[in-house]
C-alpha cells in the first residue's frame, strides 16, 4: 500500500501493484503529508491552511495538527497539536512506537505514543 497527499483536502490509499484506490480520507483542510503505521491500522495525515495565510491566523485556526484516521474505516480516531505552521513531514518509526512530523515553524517534532494508543479498540 501506499498513501498520496493533496491540497484537495484527501489522502488516498493505493494498491501498489493494480495502482487502484482503495480508501480515500477526508479533511477539511490541504493535506500536506501522509503516513502509514507499520503495526497498527491507522494513517496519520498533517497540513493545515496555506502558508502564505499563517501569519494572519493563529494556530488554532490554522488547524496544524496531525490527525489519526483508522486505516479501513476511514474514520478520525484522535488529534495531536503542536505545530504552528502547516505540517509538511510525517514519518513513523519502523517499530511503530512513534512518529515525527516537520511544519513550517521549523520544528521537527518525535512523538512516542502511550500505552493507550495501543489498548485503543476501533468499535465497529
Amino acid at each position: 500500500m501506499l498513501i498520496s497527499a493533496s491540497k484537495d483536502t484527501t489522502a488516498k490509499l493505493f494498491d501498489v501493484d493494480t495502482l487502484n484506490c482503495m480508501k480515500t480520507y477526508k479533511t477539511d483542510r490541504p493535506v500536506n503529508s501522509a503516513a502509514i503505521s507499520p503495526t497498527q491500522d491507522h494513517v496519520v495525515l498533517g497540513g493545515g491552511q496555506e502558508a502564505i495565510n499563517v501569519t494572519t491566523t493563529s494556530a488554532k485556526v490554522g488547524k496544524f495538527d496531525a490527525r489519526f484516521f483508522h486505516l479501513v474505516f476511514q474514520e478520525e480516531i484522535g488529534r495531536v497539536k503542536g505545530h504552528f505552521g502547516p505540517i509538511n513531514s510525517l514519518a513513523f518509526h519502523p517499530d511503530g512506537k512513534s512518529y515525527s512530523s516537520g511544519g513550517e515553524d521549523g520544528y521537527v517534532r518525535i512523538n512516542t505514543f502511550d500505552q493507550s494508543y495501543y489498548d485503543f479498540d476501533f468499535d465497529y
